[in-house]
C-alpha cells in the first residue's frame, strides 16, 4: 500500500473577491510514486492546482497537506523543498549564465555543501542526457535541451514531487517524446511523484492516473483507458480522445471485435493481430 503524498481537500480557489471560482470545493489524493495527469480545457483549472501544490498560491477555502503538512505562509519553503514545478517556457527559470550555474542556483539558495551539489549537479545533468553541455549558456540550447536542463535544475534539489507545467508545450513532437522519455526513466529511478498537466494526449495515456477538470470541478479521475473510453462525454465538454482511441471505436462499429480500449499502435496491433490468429 502506497503513502498518500498530497491531499487536496474541499480546495476552492478565485483570483479576486469579485472574480469566480477558478476551483470549487476540488477534493483528491496523491501517492507516492504515482504518475498523474491532470487535463481539462482552458480555464478548467488545472494550472492553478499546479501554483496551488508549489504554494505559489494559497487557497481561500479547503487545505492542502504534503507529507501530512498544511500548505501555508509558515510552511512555504518546506513545502518548496518537496515539491519542484517545470513551467512551460523554460526561459523563464533560467538565472546562471551556464548549465551548470543554473543548475547549482537552487541548492546554493538551500545552503547545500559544495562537494554535493558538484555530486547533484553530475547526477541531473546525466540522467537528462545535458552533461556534455553544463559549460554551455542557457540561450545557445535548442528549446527541448533547455526543458532538460529546466528538469535537472528540480531534480538537483531532490524533490518527492515534480510537476510539469505544461512543460512540452512549446517543442515539436519529437521534443515531447524525448522530454517524456526522459521524465519517464528520471521518475522511475528517483521514486518521484509526478504530475503531469498536459493538453497532449500521449502524455496523458502514459499516467497511472487521470484527473479530468471542467469549469473548476473534477468531472471525472480514473485510468487513461477509462478516461478514453468516454469519447462522446469528453468531447462534449471541449477535450479530445487520442487517435488509436477513435480508431478502435471506428473499427468495432464496423464489426471488428477489438476485445480492449487500446490507448497506442502497439496496444491497438497486438489486439488486431489476435483476432487475426483466431480466424
Amino acid at each position: 500500500m502506497r503513502k498518500k503524498l498530497i491531499e487536496f481537500r474541499n480546495v476552492s480557489f478565485r483570483y479576486g473577491d469579485e472574480q469566480p471560482w477558478v476551483l470549487k470545493n476540488v477534493t483528491f489524493e496523491i501517492y507516492e510514486s504515482e504518475w498523474i495527469a491532470i487535463i481539462g480545457h482552458n480555464g478548467s483549472g488545472k494550472s492553478t492546482i499546479a501554483k496551488l501544490l508549489n504554494g505559489l498560491l494559497f487557497p481561500q477555502e479547503g487545505e492542502i497537506l504534503i507529507n501530512g503538512k498544511q500548505v501555508n505562509q509558515e510552511s512555504i519553503w518546506d513545502i518548496r523543498k518537496e515539491v519542484g514545478m517545470v513551467f512551460q517556457n523554460p526561459d523563464n527559470q533560467f538565472v546562471g549564465t551556464t548549465v551548470r550555474d543554473d543548475v547549482a542556483f537552487g541548492m546554493e539558495n538551500r545552503g547545500i555543501p559544495r562537494y554535493e551539489m558538484i555530486k547533484r549537479i553530475d547526477e541531473t545533468l546525466t540522467a537528462v542526457g545535458m552533461q556534455d553541455y553544463r559549460m554551455t549558456e542557457p540561450h545557445r540550447l535548442s528549446g527541448g535541451q533547455k526543458q532538460r536542463v529546466a528538469i535537472a535544475s528540480v531534480l538537483a534539489i531532490s524533490p518527492q514531487v515534480l510537476i510539469l507545467d505544461e512543460a512540452t508545450a512549446m517543442l515539436d513532437p519529437k521534443g515531447r517524446t524525448e522530454i517524456m522519455h526522459t521524465v519517464s526513466n528520471v521518475q522511475e529511478e528517483n521514486d518521484l511523484s509526478l504530475i503531469t498537466i498536459t493538453h497532449d494526449l500521449q502524455e496523458v495515456v502514459q499516467a497511472e492516473r487521470v484527473i479530468v477538470m471542467n469549469d473548476g470541478e473534477i468531472w471525472d479521475e480514473a485510468t487513461p483507458r477509462e478516461i478514453f473510453s468516454k469519447q462522446e462525454e469528453l468531447r462534449k465538454i471541449g477535450l479530445d480522445v487520442p487517435f488509436i482511441a477513435i480508431l478502435a471505436s471506428e473499427l468495432k462499429q464496423a464489426g471488428i471485435s477489438i476485445t480492449d480500449e487500446p490507448l497506442n499502435q502497439d496496444e491497438l496491433l497486438e489486439d488486431l493481430w489476435t483476432l487475426h490468429s483466431k480466424t
